[in-house]
């Protein structure tokens, strides 16, 4: 006898920006009875709506200062297309009237396979929308709209 242990969870990386594992890691977590509990759900605050392409962040995930840290994610998410994405998320959240970062996680949280999100904050106050998501039911026709503005997405980054 091995006395193996059976996975029981992963936590991939999941957002709108990266939807990568809905092709593959999802449906064999289902088929598995593994949890998805997925980190990274903001894509490193890019989905909290405060950067602009012509920034240059000072502090935080995408600054120089967290060295190789900020290199790899400005790599990851800092370009034209994802902030063209951006911008379109943003007007379906002005649309129904929330916050982008609580529309994000709430995108997340519909899909049946989510067990639960690993959100992070550097202030509290960053908290209150990610956490009123898991209350809010993202409506069926705003979740068709992030869908398809985001559908390109579902072939990752693995080349970034």
């Amino acid at each position: 006898m091995l006395r193996l242990t059976r996975f029981v969870s992963v936590q991939p990386r999941y957002n709108l920006l990266f939807r990568e594992i809905e092709r593959d890691l999802i449906p064999l977590a289902d088929e598995e009875g593994i949890a998805v509990i997925p980190f990274n759900p903001l894509a490193g605050g890019l989905l909290s709506g405060r950067y602009q392409h012509s920034d240059s962040p000072g502090t935080g995930r995408f600054s120089a200062e967290v060295g190789q840290f900020g290199a790899m994610y400005k790599a990851r998410y800092w370009h034209e297309r994802e902030f063209m994405t951006i911008s379109a998320l943003t007007e379906i959240a002005r649309d129904l009237g929330e916050p982008l970062p609580k529309i994000a996680i709430a995108w997340i949280l519909a899909n049946p396979s989510i067990a639960s999100v690993i959100l992070g904050a550097s202030r509290v106050g960053q908290l209150d929308d990610t956490l009123a998501a898991a209350d809010f039911a993202l409506p069926a026709e705003i979740k068709a709209r992030m869908d398809q503005v985001t559908a390109e997405y579902r072939r990752g980054d693995a080349g970034k």
